[in-house]
Order: structure tokens, then C-alpha cells, then sequence
């Protein structure tokens, strides 16, 4: 596959738009009143907001969790299960707990559960190995490392509706981080440990319970004591998983579905076309990258890393692909406000420091790229075509995505062509922490004083309070890891859904606060 050219890659896109068109737009609305029908593109890993690490578990659990704290419907910070929240230096941070909460059966849910489940998260037997928002809890290292109890660990409840969290350095966004850590009801837990997020077994605080779950679908039906349960105006909702963006558009266009997420990002221009305003782009936080493995000899060397960065035509991937609407970039972290500053691309200066690292026409650098199928192993074969003009060989390996991740997280793979969407975390500086020590894109056997550094200056950005000077560290800490190149930018994309005529949505943020949706 990595010989087709380009003209036969746009060729495949193009067909892709054809089957579009002649699956033509029934229409069907067959939907009964107050019935949400979303189409996502994988089936969550998990419903335990402690061991899912997929974007589709982490849509799901918006709508079937509550977190302490809350995104607003602007995509702020407001109140979640905590009312207030304080702190004096930021290092012990006190979340007061609204009165009266209980969980979808009925049982109270008091800051308790909030401890238990902090305590849950970092033992290894029950959490996943990654600290996530607890890195600075004292003790939190320790107990994942499986060093300490982890009910000793500095998360405490001196009283049913408060919560104390204490830190070991300072952390200014701490409640920020608290909009996606969701308390679990303990006494559902411990009933049922292994299979608690069945339907017949779930218990949660969200705004919608988990009323029916099948391979490849899910049922969530309206918690009548979700806190703001009054606000919520769609009664029930049927998730299917269709994992091809062209048979989400196909069956979006049939009427099957009222939101379906990841239109085909190479048919942007042709669903304008035929759905008009149903196709809606969002600003988000959303990278996609090629991820190298530089423990593989031929990786291992800057030089060659920079040449496959300075190889690639960044332009033809945004035209040709994302209709020209999503931004070109070297960078990781984006620049609003800031001019415009075009990202690099000169073949014969990356022929030379491939030169320079040993390679040449007799001994050509050789290397495959892995990619998910669909439309990415599409801009693949584009990528591996820019390559193929600086003297670089490659093949093309496509895969569904969950085997990719465990080939990455395996370290068996050369390249892979990875994307990673944010979600509403709109901060800037969420945008550089995957990529962190222990962070969930930190899998690219990245070593040396380099790497050194750059956990240097993200261990310092993490605990200054003042946002503006945490900023700058953020931007000193990816000038080191872009002299580095472990990763290579490539795009910063909008976050697009297929939004049918009945649905209300917000202009401004992604439509993934389904209990702030309504129906016409």
C-alpha cells in the first residue's frame, strides 16, 4: 500500500464520497419524543471511570458519572457534587459537598465515597497505572507503586459533606483536574466487584443511569436523582457504536441518529454540500501526530526525526484531507492570539540530515507506519508518499484501533499516526500534559538529558499557581521536546458532529454534555 500515490489516495476519498451520495437522505425521524439516538465510533474499554482510557468511555462517563466539580455549559468550571471548594496555598484544597446527594438507588452519597474512591484509583489491584489528577496527592505515587496503604494516602472526610485533599506541592487548577475525577458508590462496588457496571447492577450519580448494555450498543435512561435532574429535558438515550466515519455519515443522512460524532474528515466539503447546517465544526483541543518509537535503532537518532518533521507537506494533508478547516503545525500547544507562523517543510534540507545520520540512496532509511483503518490510513499513505520524496522506504500497516494502541503500549511498532481530542479541556496547557511523565502518550521510549529536562520544566509548570507564568513553563517545556522530536505535529483539527434538525445544541461547545441537549 505505501506505493499508491497520492492521486490514487485523493481517488479512494473520492469514493468514499460517492457511496455517501448514492446512499441518498431518507429522512426517517422514527424516534419517539424526549429519545436521544447518538452514534459514537468505538465501544468504551470500560464504564469504571478508573480503568477506561478510550475518548469514547470518557464521553460516556459525562453523561453516566458525577464529577466534584463540573464543566458549565460554557466549558468552564463550575459546581459538580462539591458546592464550594477553597484553598490558601494550594496545596490543601477543602471541597464542600452538596446537601442531601444521594445515588441513582436511592442510598446517601457522602464524602466517603469521595475518599474511597480517591484511595481506590491509586491502589494497583483496583485503579489503573497511571495517577492522572492524583500525581501530587501525597502518597498517591507511593501507593500505585504499591510502597504504602493506599487508605493512608492525604484525602480525608472530616465530615460527611467535606473533602480534603492534601498536596505535595502546589497545584493551582486543582479543582479544573476535579471535572472528570467521578466518585463511585462504594457500597455497589464492594457488591459486586467485578461486574458492577452491568446494567442490572449500576449504581452512579450522574445525570443519566446505564439501562441497557449490548456489544455495540447502550441504553441510558434519565436519573431522577441526578442533583440538577430538573434541567434534564431528554428522558433516554440509545448509543450505538458504528466504528467507520463514512457508515456514521451514511446512517446520520438515513435518519438513524440525531448526533453522530467524527464525520469523515476527508468529506467535509462533500457534507457541507448535502447536510448543510447538520454538519457543525467546533474549536477543540484536538492533535493529530505521528508517534516514533526511539528505542528502534534507526529512530533513536534527533536528526532523523527532524528529517521525517521537515519532509512532510503539511498543506496537501489539510487540503486534501481536512477540506483546508483544520490549522497545519509544528507545535503541540496552539497560539491564539499570535501570528500565524507556518510550519516547515523543505525536502532537501531533510535529505541531508539524513545524510548526516547514515543514510542514503545505497542504504535507505526503511521504517513502517501504523495507522487505524478508515480515513487515517488514507493520510498514512499521504505521509509515507512526502517520505518516499526525501529517500525514505516505507510500508503501511493498518489495524483496528485497539490493536494499534497494544502494539504502541507493546513498543512494537516503528511510527504510528496517532490523534488525541481533549475534549472540553480548552486550557492550553492540557494539550502538552499527555505527553508527560506516566501521561497516557508518554510511549515513545523517549530517554536522555533531553527527556530529563522536559520532565524538569512539566514537574515545575505543574505547581505554579499563577496561570500566565504556568503558561510560559508549558511553552519552555515543549521548545525541548520539539528540539527532541519524539512526536511529530502535524494538525490541530475541529472537532466536527453530524447534529440533526431536532436536536438543540450550543453554538460554542461539543455537544458531549448530553444533559444539556434538548429535543425540538
Amino acid at each position: 500500500m505505501a506505493g499508491l500515490t497520492r492521486r490514487q489516495t485523493l481517488a479512494s476519498g473520492m469514493a468514499g464520497a460517492a457511496a455517501l451520495a448514492a446512499a441518498g437522505c431518507s429522512g426517517r425521524t422514527g424516534a419517539p419524543d424526549g429519545f436521544l439516538r447518538v452514534a459514537i465510533e468505538t465501544e468504551p474499554d470500560s464504564l469504571d471511570p478508573l480503568r477506561g482510557q478510550f475518548a469514547s468511555a470518557a464521553l460516556l462517563y459525562k453523561q453516566l458519572h458525577a464529577p466534584l466539580t463540573e464543566y458549565a455549559p460554557s466549558g468552564g468550571l463550575a459546581p459538580g457534587l462539591a458546592l464550594t471548594w477553597r484553598s490558601e496555598d494550594a496545596r490543601s484544597w477543602t471541597f464542600t459537598l452538596r446537601p442531601d446527594l444521594v445515588w441513582s438507588d436511592g442510598a446517601p452519597l457522602t464524602a466517603e465515597d469521595v475518599v474511597w474512591t480517591a484511595q481506590r484509583a491509586v491502589d494497583p489491584t483496583t485503579g489503573f497505572a497511571d495517577l492522572g489528577d492524583f500525581f501530587a496527592v501525597i502518597g498517591a505515587r507511593e501507593a500505585l507503586a504499591g510502597e504504602r496503604d493506599p487508605e493512608s494516602i492525604a484525602v480525608t472526610a472530616p465530615d460527611p459533606r467535606t473533602v480534603v485533599f492534601e498536596l505535595d506541592r502546589p497545584v493551582g487548577n486543582f479543582p479544573v483536574l476535579m471535572r472528570e475525577f467521578y466518585p463511585l458508590p462504594r457500597h455497589a462496588v464492594e457488591a459486586h466487584p467485578e461486574d458492577w457496571t452491568r446494567p442490572e447492577h449500576w449504581v452512579s450519580a450522574g445525570p443519566y443511569i446505564l439501562a441497557g448494555h449490548e456489544a455495540m450498543s447502550l441504553q441510558l435512561r434519565k436519573n431522577p436523582n441526578f442533583p440538577a435532574a430538573d434541567s434534564v429535558s431528554i428522558d433516554a438515550i440509545a448509543v450505538d457504536v458504528v466504528d467507520t466515519p463514512a457508515a456514521r455519515a451514511r446512517r446520520f443522512r438515513a435518519g438513524d441518529y440525531d448526533l453522530a460524532e467524527r464525520p469523515p474528515t476527508d468529506q467535509i466539503g462533500f457534507l457541507r454540500d448535502t447536510v448543510g447546517d447538520q454538519l457543525q465544526a467546533y474549536p477543540a483541543p484536538i492533535l493529530s501526530y505521528l508517534k516514533l518509537n526511539c528505542a528502534q535503532p534507526y529512530l533513536a537518532d534527533p536528526r532523523v526525526r527532524r528529517a521525517l518533521s521537515l519532509g512532510l507537506d503539511r498543506d496537501f494533508l489539510n487540503t486534501h484531507f481536512f477540506n483546508g478547516e483544520a490549522r497545519t503545525t509544528d507545535r503541540v500547544i496552539p497560539r491564539h492570539g499570535e501570528e500565524r507562523r507556518e510550519p516547515r517543510h523543505d525536502p532537501e534540507a531533510a535529505r541531508a540530515l539524513l545524510a548526516e545520520a547514515g543514510f542514503s540512496e545505497a542504504s535507505p532509511l526503511r521504517l513502517t507506519v501504523r495507522a487505524s483503518a478508515g480515513d487515517r490510513d488514507r493520510l498514512a499513505i499521504a505521509i509515507l508518499d512526502d517520505w518516499a520524496r526525501i529517500g525514505v522506504q516505507g510500508d503501511l500497516l493498518a489495524s483496528y484501533p485497539l490493536d494499534l494502541y497494544q502494539a504502541v503500549d507493546a513498543g512494537e511498532f516503528d511510527i504510528a499516526l496517532a490523534r488525541f481530542d481533549r475534549g472540553l479541556k480548552s486550557d492550553p496547557d492540557f494539550m502538552l500534559q499527555p505527553f508527560s511523565r506516566d501521561g497516557f502518550a508518554d510511549n515513545t521510549n523517549w530517554t536522555g538529558p533531553e527527556r530529563d529536562r522536559f520532565d524538569a520544566i512539566m514537574a515545575d509548570a505543574f505547581a505554579v499557581i499563577d496561570s500566565e507564568a504556568r503558561a510560559e513553563h508549558f511553552r519552555q517545556a515543549e521548545a525541548v521536546f520539539l528540539e527532541a522530536m519524539p512526536n511529530i505535529p502535524l494538525l490541530h483539527e475541529r472537532a466536527y458532529w453530524l447534529v440533526s434538525d431536532r436536536t438543540r445544541t450550543s453554538a460554542d461547545i461539543q455537544p458531549q454534555l448530553w444533559r444539556d441537549l434538548s429535543l425540538r
